[in-house]
């Protein structure tokens, strides 16, 4: 039979490899048992499994030439037959793999039980068992395959199993279902003081997929209680604090003093840049650099936040730290390194110093980067009254998908903008809408071009465009609100319409800012100064600083409005508000 099917038209030498492993198998099996010449009785069972081998190896070579054929039901039914004979493993999953070819789950399903049948103790056929249930969304079947994945679990790698629990049932459409499985499965392991704080982290993680933040709260309270120094849940706490579960700041607080691990407390100064807490990342990007000098990431972090705060002797040595850091490492991150030398390029710019700009700017290879060094060059040009020139090197940029293109786009309107030409930016900002109509940024950018040409009305129209799109984006509110308040037009609804934007986005400097100023237009100077200070202490703007000074200026506290004026001054002495606070106000610092 063996030489009639490589005579076939069906054979080819890429079945070479499956036959030759097939006869292995049965003459490996077999061997011995012919070998073992002791009695007629031994001789005859020897002949009786040589027998079993030699079906298997045809129904192995034959599978295989059905899978090769695109008939994996008649493969798999052949293969799972001679696993049976065999007790061969890779037949097993041979055998799954093609059901699951098929598109047949049942049948993968079968397989892989009778493949842990055979082999109690394998925990790949459990696996495969727990992953096809799933698959099928019979979450409520899956608990006996939970418990066994835990169980056959080496002792010291539990807490990791358990930790990672969560992960297999992502993709189970009822949550809630899912979490009171998985509490069911390893509740003697919730119990364990060795084993309690992983498993609760892992419940605490479904919960919150099911939208239980109550339930994940609680889970990851019991998980610390359980075991105050691991980090498990500390970051289900940080999961939770990014959902803005309140308590999970204060279980995340107690993590950290507990257990420093960096990268705990990096996750929480990136969610305090994010919600623009600049002043409490600044505190523990401080605290981090101190205590742990050699996590680099603190280092870029905290010299970025500086350089955008205008701290620039401090952003420069924070930089230089990172760079110092990073230096040996292999393969060296480039990604971070490209950061560091665009934020000592800004630092060089905004100390005007044009050559240790460009000297930066030239170490930046990476490509996600390419378009922002760019920029840079573009501005110092502009700097120099060489615009046109400036706007060819953001135009000759080559660029490989439409989000690139959309990058240059905005890098040239942010171009005009900051060189106040603001007709041609509205008038590219104004092609690109009418290409993306529904490209909300593009809208916003341009609505902000229309308050900067007086077009107040047009830039109305927009930003209630906007907010009709999407009425939970903070800043449209904000801006709406704030060109009223400045104008000290429709002051009641300005104050509405900034306290919607505060009430999506509770810790925004700017809209705490623009809060503080429509209740200075209203009259009420306490309650703006108090809102200022607030805004002022977490992002030291220059912008922020003209208001809050105006606000001590009217309260007939003139020492502590020059002070704050001239913080503003050093953090930017080109900001046009600040300059125009001063200049109506005759203030000479």
């Amino acid at each position: 039979m063996l030489g009639n099917e490589k005579q076939s038209s069906d054979y080819h030498p890429g079945m070479k490899k499956t036959a030759c492993w097939a006869l292995c198998l049965w003459l490996g099996c077999s061997g011995m048992a012919w070998g073992q010449n002791t009695s007629v009785r031994a001789q005859a069972q020897a002949r009786q499994h040589a027998a079993l081998m030699a079906e298997a190896f045809y129904e192995v070579l034959l599978g295989e030439l059905n899978a090769r054929d695109n008939n994996p039901g008649a493969a798999f039914s052949l293969l799972l037959d001679a696993a049976g004979k065999t007790n061969d493993v890779r037949l097993y999953q041979r055998s799954v793999d093609l059901a699951l070819l098929s598109r047949s789950g049942e049948a993968a399903l079968q397989a892989a039980r009778a493949w842990k049948s055979a082999n109690p103790g394998s925990r790949t056929a459990n696996l495969y068992i727990l992953q096809i249930l799933l698959a099928l969304n019979r979450v409520g079947d899956s608990l006996e395959a939970l418990r066994e994945e835990v169980a056959l679990t080496p002792n010291n790698e539990k807490n990791l199993t358990l930790s990672h629990l969560h992960r297999h049932l992502g993709q189970v459409v009822d949550k809630k279902k899912a979490a009171a499985v998985l509490e069911q499965a390893i509740a003697p392991y919730l119990q364990s003081p060795d084993t309690a704080a992983a498993a609760w982290s892992s419940v605490g993680r479904v919960r919150l997929a099911a939208n239980d933040a109550p339930g994940a709260l609680e889970a990851a309270r019991k998980a610390y209680v359980a075991e105050p120094t691991a980090l498990a849940p500390g970051l289900l706490a940080l999961d939770l604090l990014e959902k803005n579960v309140p308590g999970a700041m204060a279980l995340l607080e107690m993590s950290l003093e507990k257990a420093e691990f960096p990268e705990l407390r990096l996750g929480l100064i990136q969610w305090q840049l994010e919600n623009k807490l600049y002043a409490p990342a600044r505190s523990q990007l401080e605290r981090m650099t101190q205590a742990q000098p050699q996590v680099a990431e603190a280092w870029l972090m905290l010299g970025l936040l500086h350089a955008d705060e205008n701290r620039l002797p401090d952003a420069k040595d924070a930089l230089q730290r990172y760079l110092d850091v990073v230096k040996d490492r292999s393969p060296p991150p480039q990604r971070g390194m490209a950061q560091a030398y665009l934020g000592l390029a800004q630092v060089a710019e905004k100390l005007r110093d044009e050559t240790t700009t460009l000297a930066w700017l030239e170490k930046i290879e990476h490509p996600d980067f390419l378009l922002q060094a760019q920029s840079r060059r573009a501005q110092l040009l502009a700097r120099q009254g060489k615009l046109e020139e400036a706007r060819m090197l953001i135009q000759n940029l080559s660029v490989n998908n439409a989000g690139q293109e959309r990058g240059k786009l905005l890098a040239e309107v942010k171009l005009l903008r900051d060189n106040k030409q603001y007709l041609q930016a509205h008038a590219l900002l104004s092609q690109a809408v009418l290409r993306e109509p529904q490209d909300n940024d593009l809208l916003y950018e341009l609505a902000m071009i229309d308050e900067k040409l007086n077009r107040m009305d047009d830039m109305e129209l927009k930003l209630r465009e906007l907010i009709k799109r999407q009425p939970n984006l903070p800043h449209a509110y904000n801006a709406l609100g704030y060109s009223l308040a400045d104008r000290n037009v429709r002051l009641v609804e300005a104050k509405q319409l900034i306290t919607r934007a505060l009430e999506l986005a509770p810790q925004d400097p700017s809209i705490t800012d623009s809060l503080g100023w429509v209740e200075f237009r209203l009259g009420n100077f306490p309650n703006a100064l108090v809102l200022l200070k607030k805004a002022y202490a977490n992002q030291a703007d220059a912008e922020i600083a003209a208001h809050m000074g105006e606000v001590l200026w009217q309260l007939n506290q003139r020492d502590e409005a020059r002070s704050i004026w001239r913080e503003g001054m050093q953090k930017d002495a080109d900001n046009e508000t600040l300059r125009e606070t001063l200049k109506r106000l005759k203030v000479d610092l």
